[in-house]
């Protein structure tokens, strides 16, 4: 789950499409840290002091540390890295917390640049008012630049055990802090309110009004609120007192909470939010692979019509005709006939070599190449098609489809010529099946000796040597202007002999072994399997690319377990 979150996350931070992203990324940076921390042993006490720009954090923190640790200024925004003083810990006590934050550079507080915000601190602080702990100062959440080091922040809200909330007069009703309020909710660590800089005249109004807001917006438990009167010299040591007092009684109230049911209960709280451009995308690839398994079943009904179905063009079976009547021949005069075809087909023979397709092992163009390469591309341009209808900025889904069709287009030259590679391989492996076809009819001749005696004398006087000549320079197909005068007599024969039957079932059958041949070699395993590859190679930058076994898998870990849920 974790994997998964952290997965999540870097594709919000790469992709930031719509106006939810942002909140979206703050809440997976939440619960990533969170679940880092439950994952960690051994963690010392944290304590926190978050809130808005000019409120008194740092302040507080010196006042609960009873020492100026933390650094104040009057200037909004001073405080930019998370700065840990860690009290009454030994060194090997911060191994936890130097793992949690190591995705952040630590340096020392001394060494803290404002102008890069990847860092941390954490110093050893000697003060006996708090039992051992960590007590952390923390950067802003309002600030005009407090996105450059939200993640900072959030990673170390989500660290602490007890989180103390200083806000003043001037800023207790922001939206931003009531906005990080509602984010931490789920996780329901223990708060405790400094209500800071308030007048005596506004003291009972804003603290009745902060309870107001509270109730609104939370549905735990009002937390316990301390009001710091404004005063010149800053916090005083009566503030001092009152404050760790309460920091001591929530340290004695932690308790072991199930951090793990409190992390399924935060997912679950956004899960649909988090997943629903993933959920989106995941639709849109339903529809290519919907319109892909269309425009392929279109296109194997094409092949049928316009080939295996054809009265012109079909002419595979003639070729199993053409190697049968080499099985037919007189043994005493095959050499005669052999020698008779070499001579008679040395000019095409000729012809094929000059334009070199022995050479590249390339075949003649059949009539069924010309019809399987107009099937290719029009099944392609049929998706372009397709893809274009889907475009409707309208409802805002355009974009998927728009990098589809453009992702279509580069890869549309490539599948065409993986198509024609595996055309040619197809062909030369088919070839078996045309010769098993011819085997099976020879045999079914042996059964009728007189039809067969009568064919091999049929097929001494038959002009067959254009027939060789095409299944010497290879291929399925056969011509048809070739194959007519040997093919017309011994057709003719053969249907009208005992064999008739057998002849009409051998050829259809041998149509649905081609059809299913190219269903699977070209259709599916070329095209099928080169369109289903394109939504991976969009851009990354775009789309989060999460399949939806990824998603189920992760989901399934989500609803287990009703009282934990196993998060590595």
């Amino acid at each position: 789950m974790l994997e998964f979150i952290t997965t999540l996350k870097h594709r919000y931070q790469t992709i930031q499409i719509g106006t939810n992203a942002e909140k979206c990324l703050e809440q997976l940076t939440f619960i990533e840290a969170f679940l880092q921390k439950i994952e960690l042993n051994s963690l010392p006490i944290n304590i926190a002091v978050i809130g808005p720009t000019q409120s008194g954090k740092s302040s507080v923190v010196n006042l609960l540390l009873n020492q100026e640790s933390a650094g104040v200024s009057p200037l909004a925004g001073f405080t930019v890295h998370p700065q840990g003083f860690s009290v009454a810990q030994k060194a090997g006590d911060l191994i936890a917390v130097k793992t949690y934050f190591s995705d952040i550079e630590e340096v020392m507080q001394s060494s803290l640049d404002h102008q890069q915000y990847d860092c941390y601190s954490l110093s050893a602080c000697q003060q006996h008012n708090l039992p051992p702990c960590i007590v952390w100062d923390t950067p802003d959440f309002d600030s005009i630049d407090a996105q450059s080091y939200k993640n900072s922040l959030l990673k170390t809200i989500a660290l602490a055990d007890i989180l103390v909330l200083v806000v003043s007069k001037e800023k207790y009703a922001d939206q931003s802090v009531w906005d990080i309020l509602q984010l931490i909710a789920p996780l329901k660590q223990p708060i405790l309110v400094v209500l800071n800089k308030l007048g005596s005249d506004s003291e009972a109004l804003i603290i009745e009004s902060f309870k107001e807001k509270w109730q609104q917006l939370r549905t735990d438990k009002m937390p316990e609120l301390i009001a710091f009167l404004f005063t010149k010299g800053g916090l005083v040591n009566e503030h001092e007192k009152v404050l760790n007092a309460l920091i001591n009684k929530k340290i004695n109230k932690l308790q072991g909470k199930n951090q793990e049911q409190l992390a399924k209960q935060f997912m679950q709280m956004h899960w649909t939010e988090w997943l629903a451009p993933i959920k989106a995308e995941q639709e849109a690839e339903a529809q290519w692979q919907v319109l892909i398994d269309k425009v392929l079943e279109e296109g194997l009904v094409n092949y049928q019509r316009d080939y295996l179905d054809h009265p012109h063009h079909y002419d595979t079976f003639q070729n199993a005709l053409a190697r049968l009547l080499t099985l037919l021949e007189v043994p005493g005069i095959a050499k005669i006939l052999g020698k008779s075809r070499r001579i008679l087909t040395w000019p095409m023979r000729k012809l094929f070599s000059s334009t070199g397709s022995k050479k590249q092992g390339a075949y003649p163009a059949t009539q069924e190449t010309i019809v399987l390469q107009q099937i290719a591309e029009h099944i392609l341009l049929q998706l372009g098609d397709k893809i274009l209808n889907k475009i409707d900025p309208a409802q805002g889904k355009d974009s998927w489809w728009k990098s589809m069709n453009q992702q279509l287009r580069l890869d549309k030259q490539f599948i065409l010529q993986q198509f024609e590679q595996k055309t040619l391989d197809y062909h030369e492996n088919f070839k078996q099946d045309i010769d098993e076809t011819a085997q099976s009819l020879y045999r079914k001749l042996e059964e009728h000796p007189a039809i067969l005696n009568s064919l091999r004398a049929t097929r001494v006087t038959a002009d067959a040597a254009m027939l060789v000549l095409v299944l010497q320079a290879g291929g399925i197909g056969l011509h048809d202007l070739l194959i007519a005068p040997a093919m017309l007599s011994l057709t003719a024969f053969l249907a009208e002999s005992a064999v008739g039957g057998y002849l009409h079932k051998a050829e259809a059958q041998l149509k649905q072994q081609q059809l299913k041949a190219v269903q699977q070699q070209l259709l599916c395993d070329v095209i099928k399997q080169e369109l289903k590859l394109l939504a991976g190679k969009m851009a990354t930058t775009h789309y989060f690319n999460i399949s939806a076994q990824q998603l189920a898998d992760v989901e399934a870990q989500l609803k287990e377990k009703p009282h934990g849920l196993r998060l590595f």
